[in-house]
């Protein structure tokens, strides 16, 4: 690898990771009072735990299609978006923010072991680089709405 390429992959597992400017996942879901999770203010449509388990299934889901070309994407947008506004219990809630960072980390392992720059198989021109920008951005958008979730409910910094 040359330098150029070590800087960018650094830069897309940092902009992954989240943080510099914005808030973090883990800072926007960090010390949540566990009956928030499911709670809708103002009419919205969603709750934090909708939102954390959005991300989780499209997070794995574009991890599934980077690596495996008989992976089957789940029927947009209704397999995207729990139906239930609150997790079962802590356990739930639990496992979904901890598969939400195994699967960044596991495509942060993907990220630094293949050619970003190279078409996925199976795909129709989607590469890496362009995974990992969108699961970035995705990300981070509904990071931002949890944030404001968590304002709306009184229960932010």
């Amino acid at each position: 690898m040359n330098n150029q390429h070590d800087i960018l992959i650094k830069e897309l597992i940092k902009l992954l990771e989240g943080g510099g400017a914005h808030a973090t996942l883990t800072d926007a879901l960090d010390n949540l009072p566990a009956n928030l999770r499911g709670v809708k203010p103002n009419n919205l449509p969603y709750s934090i735990w909708q939102l954390a388990e959005h991300i989780r299934i499209a997070q794995w889901d574009m991890l599934e299609f980077s690596k495996d070309g008989s992976h089957q994407s789940p029927k947009w947008p209704d397999d995207y978006w729990p139906k239930e506004s609150a997790p079962a219990n802590d356990a739930a809630w639990d496992k979904t923010i901890h598969q939400i960072n195994a699967d960044r980390d596991e495509f942060i392992t993907l990220l630094k072991s293949h050619d970003i720059y190279e078409n996925i198989p199976h795909g129709d021109g989607q590469s890496i680089l362009r995974e990992a920008l969108q699961m970035a951005d995705h990300t981070s958008y509904h990071t931002s709405e949890i944030i404001l979730l968590r304002r709306l409910l009184g229960a932010w910094k």
